[in-house]
């Protein structure tokens, strides 16, 4: 008997280490699967991110044809020069201090501290080199929106010493406050990819400018009318757009940072509907007003509803999307005019295409955030439509009411003790002349200057051109 039981106890012994002894490579294949889809997984991230850094960039070109289309011929080399000076040396600025200071982890609610001059670490997640490229192209995009305030009367001296001080005092706070582990994040404010942090901020030190360099020479009389002074290009203005609006899909969608369940697409679904939905509503407005379709009140359309679904595009159903982008095409007509009464000279319309609609961006999900789409994403809660509350609502409003105005306040501190040591503003001279020749030495279109003064000297010289007697 016992020998019986011996021989049962080596045969389940053996059987047992047979079964598992062939568990084992099941086991260790399984691992060695899951890693590689974890792995892939990162992969797909990281090439998605590093996409949309790129298309982010790239609107750069974007907000070189949109300024140089909408101002005149005399200043368009240095409006192309600037902006190639000023994102490189905002991308040497941001590495040397700016990320650190939005995610330093050494922070606190105001400000983080760490990470300065900038070293990507090893990491199984996200690579931090690929988040450092995309968080730097929102910081140059929205010092190139404050340029907007700054066209066609800004010494270039003053572009450089502004991207320091912007790059450093500005930007970095507000967007802290928001995206890295800030005041207001901590708070819930929704603002998935920047209608506050870019669009706002960027708007805030447009309109500091603005009011400290005063209007271009020309575009009011003395009895307080406006003249219109038309961009020379509605070409390059259009084409500037464009770029811009191929770039927003990085903006927006890339701010999820990942493709697995696929809501970036959901979140570009909703960038495009509303800015389709903005450029009709604009022009309505156009036409009611004008009665004709007026193509920088469209293009200006276009762009707010980009703007203002920024904040909201991943909290708010398709239909919200929609509304969010109609309104936003009508308040920047009504803003322009606006600014324009009161003798705000804005060139680019930056303060009410930034301004307006990244104001009206951030408040749209206090009354249209979908409560699972808020949970989805991890900020905030539903907006009053689904909850009927309007806390929520509260919370985008003192968050724009301390975001803009700390933007603002910065800016002018730093643009004022600027005036005051260096100047701000060329001389009359010089604007006359235009940027391209006194802060560059040439200009943009050389061969239609030179027709130009050719005909200017022949006009002089000749008793008689097409027929009609000149005075000597």
């Amino acid at each position: 008997m016992k020998q019986c039981h011996s021989l049962v106890r080596k045969a389940i012994a053996g059987a047992s280490a047979v079964c598992f002894g062939s568990l084992l490579p099941l086991k260790a294949m399984a691992a060695e699967e899951a890693a590689g889809v974890s792995s892939l997984a990162v992969g797909l991230d990281t090439l998605w991110v590093m996409v949309a850094a790129v298309l982010v960039l790239f609107m750069q070109a974007g907000f070189v044809l949109l300024e140089t289309g909408s101002t005149r011929m005399k200043n368009a080399g240095h409006i192309a020069g600037k902006t190639v000076i000023t994102v490189g040396l905002c991308s040497l600025v941001f590495w040397f201090a700016g990320y650190g200071l939005i995610f330093g982890e050494s922070g606190n609610s105001f400000i983080g501290w760490g990470q300065f001059m900038f070293a990507p670490a090893a990491s199984d997640s996200l690579p931090p080199a690929v988040f450092f490229l995309f968080q730097l192209a929102f910081a140059a995009v929205s010092l190139s929106i404050a340029w907007g305030g700054f066209a066609e009367r800004a010494k270039l001296s003053v572009y450089v010493l502004f991207t320091l001080l912007f790059s450093i005092l500005v930007y970095p706070v507000v967007a802290h406050w928001i995206w890295g582990g800030g005041w207001l994040g901590e708070h819930g404010k929704q603002d998935f990819a920047g209608s506050t942090v870019v669009h706002l901020t960027g708007a805030m030190a447009a309109l500091a400018a603005t009011i400290l360099l005063k209007p271009r020479l020309g575009k009011y009389n003395r009895d307080g009318s406006a003249n219109e002074i038309p961009g020379h290009n509605q070409v390059y203005t259009t084409l500037g757009v464009c770029f811009l609006w191929i770039g927003w899909f990085g903006f927006n969608a890339g701010s999820t940072l990942s493709v697995g369940d696929g809501f970036f697409a959901f979140v570009a679904m909703n960038t495009q509907i509303a800015a389709g939905a903005s450029a009709l509503s604009a022009m309505a407005v156009s036409w009611i007003r004008h009665k004709r379709a007026d193509i920088p009140v469209i293009l200006n359309g276009y762009l707010a509803g980009l703007v203002a679904i920024t904040a909201s595009c991943a909290f708010v159903e398709p239909w919200a999307a929609i509304l969010i982008g109609g309104i936003a095409g009508g308040l920047v007509f009504v803003s322009a005019q606006w600014l324009e009464r009161r003798r705000i000279d804005d060139p680019i319309s930056a303060l009410s295409v930034h301004g307006a609609a990244g104001i009206w961006g951030t408040l749209s999900t206090g009354f249209l955030a979908s409560p699972e789409l808020a949970s989805k994403v991890g900020v905030g809660q539903g907006g009053w439509l689904y909850t009927g509350s309007l806390e929520q609502l509260w919370v985008q409003f003192y968050g724009v009411v301390a975001a803009g105005g700390y933007a603002f306040a910065l800016s002018f501190l730093c643009l004022y003790a600027i005036k005051k040591w260096f100047g701000l503003r060329v001389t009359p001279q010089e604007e006359m002349e235009g940027l391209d020749l006194s802060e560059h030495g040439s200009y943009g279109y050389p061969e239609h200057i030179r027709t130009t003064n050719d005909e200017i000297a022949a006009h002089r010289t000749s008793p008689s051109i097409g027929g009609f007697r000149t005075e000597p």
